[in-house]
């Protein structure tokens, strides 16, 4: 074969060869975060708690579904999410929302999966009625 010589088409199916065009593709592992109870910080919708029911991306960006999500306002007893995640909120002194039965999240930053110490805490947190 000529390199020279090479039609369109033939360019384009040996582009296709590297690109995998044609050729089936295998499935995606599934969001390691699915299934799982977990803090989940956004770009500009706050922080929220709730079971991941799917991830996909929208254009490069997350977007999420929770189940039984609540948005976290305020948190007191960590310095971090991180740390939230891990040992709970002080509850007299956090502000969480009311449960929502499912909610839609769009630019996610950060999945954290929650501890049970943690889950319990955010789970049984009274709804603040501001």
């Amino acid at each position: 074969m000529n390199i020279d010589s090479l039609t369109i088409r033939e360019a384009k199916e040996i582009a296709g060869i590297f690109n995998n065009q044609g050729y089936p593709q295998p499935p995606k592992p599934p969001h390691g975060a699915i299934g799982q109870k977990c803090i989940v910080r956004t770009y500009a919708s706050g922080v929220h708690f709730g079971e991941v029911v799917s991830v996909s991306s929208n254009g490069g960006r997350s977007r999420c579904e929770l189940k039984n999500s609540r948005r976290l306002w305020r948190w007191e007893g960590g310095l971090s999410l991180s740390e939230i995640s891990q040992s709970g909120i002080d509850q007299p002194k956090s502000r969480i929302s009311t449960t929502v039965p499912v909610q839609f999240i769009e630019d996610v930053l950060e999945f954290i999966p929650a501890s049970p110490d943690a889950i319990a805490t955010i789970e049984g947190a009274k709804d603040d009625d501001c």
